[in-house]
């Protein structure tokens, strides 16, 4: 039986099947194609992206985007599970073209209120004030209407985020960027914006991300080179959690591109 096995996997039907089966339920790889995440994702670094942490999306053949199977449960996903938490990177389905892949960090689920002021993000967890309390202590909390905010709760664990100072009001027509009223995120739906903040096309412009575009998180940087075909071998075979670390207390050079991408 093993060897009847070992031939099928080695002939060209079971390797597509294998390849496939992978692709669909296991691990995608993605290119990162824009600076929107800067310096934490940057521009070139090629990674698999684990499929399987929030459910296993509807399968579809890759590059064509044909759906293989139906949508079971009306939700994207072939298997649901829990959804992204605060903080996790994410790749998902642009809202508005699906077939699209974008890369940003879930900075609100569901029941959250988010609010931006001069550039900052304010947070109020859906757990309520108590969990504030407990779980953002250090942090600089702001108390509006009864409710408690974290300002930039994402700042001090993931230093890839960051703010371009040279973007000012009266030097980009990006009111976005500056400033948002609260807005409640609907249930099941999270709010995304990049770590290069003040150049991110991200969910101040277009909106929230429903469940259903939810695709998977990055799970390793398998190969990266820069814009000049140079290979960054110190983010060959790297966790974002082990970049992080890295970039912990240390100056980082940002050379930012003009635009939102």
């Amino acid at each position: 039986m093993l060897k009847k096995l070992y031939n099928w996997s080695s002939s060209w039907t079971g390797t597509i099947v294998i390849v496939l089966s992978i692709i669909f339920f296991v691990a995608q790889a993605f290119v990162i194609p824009s600076g929107s995440m800067k310096n934490t994702l940057l521009i070139g670094d090629m990674l698999f992206v684990k499929k399987f942490t929030y459910g296993i999306p509807t399968p579809r053949i890759p590059w064509l985007e044909v759906k293989v199977l139906p949508d079971f449960n009306d939700n994207g996903h072939l298997i649901t599970g829990d959804g992204p938490s605060r903080g996790d990177i994410v790749v998902f389905r642009y809202p508005k073209e699906e077939t699209i892949h974008y890369v940003k960090r879930c900075v609100a689920v569901g029941g959250d209120i988010v609010a931006l002021q001069d550039k900052h993000l304010f947070l109020h967890p859906h757990e309520g004030n108590e969990f504030v309390k407990k779980n953002y202590e250090g942090y600089h909390v702001t108390e509006v209407d009864g409710k408690l905010f974290v300002m930039d709760p994402y700042k001090k664990d993931h230093p890839g985020v960051h703010n371009d100072p040279t973007i000012t009001r009266n030097a980009t027509p990006f009111r976005q960027l500056f400033d948002m009223n609260p807005i409640k995120i609907p249930e099941n739906e999270y709010f995304m914006m990049g770590d290069n903040r003040d150049h991110s096309n991200d969910s101040r412009f277009w909106g929230t991300v429903p469940y259903k575009y939810i695709v998977g998180t990055p799970w390793f940087i398998y190969f990266s080179w820069d814009k000049n075909y140079e290979v960054r071998w110190d983010r060959v075979f790297r966790t974002v959690k082990s970049l992080e670390e890295e970039m912990e207390g240390k100056e980082l050079e940002i050379n930012h591109e003009k635009g939102i991408y």
